[in-house]
């Protein structure tokens, strides 16, 4: 059995957030399953995730020293670093780090083996002396762990917010679950859309298969979703649009374009065979075309005043440059 007895730096975080921390390696999945069957507890009484912690909360988890090594931080990494690549960091301050995501990366691994951006932001972090993990030895507990605030699918391009610092983290995840910070994407989606709109509906997701669906009424566990959008381009067989998401749901731009006719070029989820398989073959689309391009900032206070009123973009996929220029051109 280990211990964790909650300081002060961890007050006020989720405790399926602080689980995550310490059990890196273990699916979300895992952590739920371990608290409804009472091998995680929250001050000796049963606990569902969504509880904020508070100082000097006892959580005890009742796994075994092999399952707990096998999911903890420790063994995540047999030198004691973080995997490092080359990432396109867009902004950096003492609190906040913003990275242009390329697609084909996880922005959190999905399964213990899985290497993401948070593993590579951890590393750029370590290497640059801006953050060393420790441990404490009297008690089951890490010093602080930077971690992204945001998550796109893995096939989704774009910008990634991560926080350096917990004030930063917290302040962070705050903003962009209240929809202070304004996130605009850019994509490449089949048939011409010559006119700005604002679409409504309801999403439900079928777990059989992984997917949602747009309804135009609600139902039983759908969702309300809001999406704006409007073109930059338009070609004979495509539009290039901007698209800002008004709420914020898994899958929400892909299948509400796609609800519109206008589904996003190589997305083979939601999209359409036949015109994914001819840009597959012309311009070598593996994934589909839509990009987290644009960030704005409100006016913002300490500790992240230095963003106050800003606006930061990431640079379009190479793949996606090509084929709009080539588009141009006729």
């Amino acid at each position: 059995m280990k211990r964790i007895i909650a300081g002060e730096e961890e007050a006020g975080q989720r405790l399926d957030r602080l689980l995550s921390r310490y059990l890196q390696n273990a699916p979300k999945s895992f952590l739920y399953k371990m608290l409804r069957k009472k091998n995680i507890t929250l001050n000796g009484k049963k606990a569902d995730g969504g509880e904020k912690i508070q100082t000097g909360d006892e959580i005890n988890i009742f796994l075994s020293d092999e399952t707990y090594e096998k999911f903890s931080c420790r063994s995540r990494k047999k030198d004691g670093f973080c995997p490092v690549t080359n990432l396109d960091i867009i902004y950096e301050d003492d609190h906040i780090l913003l990275i242009n995501k390329p697609a084909g990366m996880l922005t959190q691994k999905a399964k213990p083996e899985d290497v993401s951006l948070n593993e590579y932001m951890l590393g750029y972090l370590q290497r640059s002396g801006q953050w060393t993990e420790s441990e404490k030895t009297d008690r089951v507990e890490y010093a602080f762990r930077p971690s992204v605030c945001n998550r796109l699918d893995r096939n989704t391009s774009g910008i990634v917010v991560c926080g350096k610092s917990l004030a930063g983290l917290r302040k962070m995840s705050e903003l962009l679950r209240n929809r202070t910070v304004h996130k605009y994407y850019h994509c490449l989606v089949a048939g011409q859309v010559s006119t700005k709109r604002n679409i409504r509906g309801y999403l439900w997701k079928d777990c059989s298969t992984n997917k949602v669906h747009v309804l135009a009424e609600e139902k039983q566990n759908s969702v309300f979703i809001e999406t704006e959008y409007r073109p930059l381009k338009m070609f004979s067989d495509s539009t290039f649009l901007e698209v800002r998401l008004v709420t914020g749901r898994s899958h929400q731009i892909r299948a509400h374009l796609a609800s519109e006719g206008h589904p996003i070029i190589g997305d083979f989820k939601y999209g359409n065979r036949e015109t994914n398989a001819v840009y597959k073959k012309r311009y070598q689309v593996h994934s589909q075309l839509l990009h987290a391009g644009r960030l704005e900032f409100p006016v913002m206070e300490k500790p992240l005043e230095l963003l106050s009123g800003k606006v930061f973009r990431a640079e379009l996929p190479e793949v996606m440059k090509r084929i709009i220029k080539e588009k141009e051109k006729g």
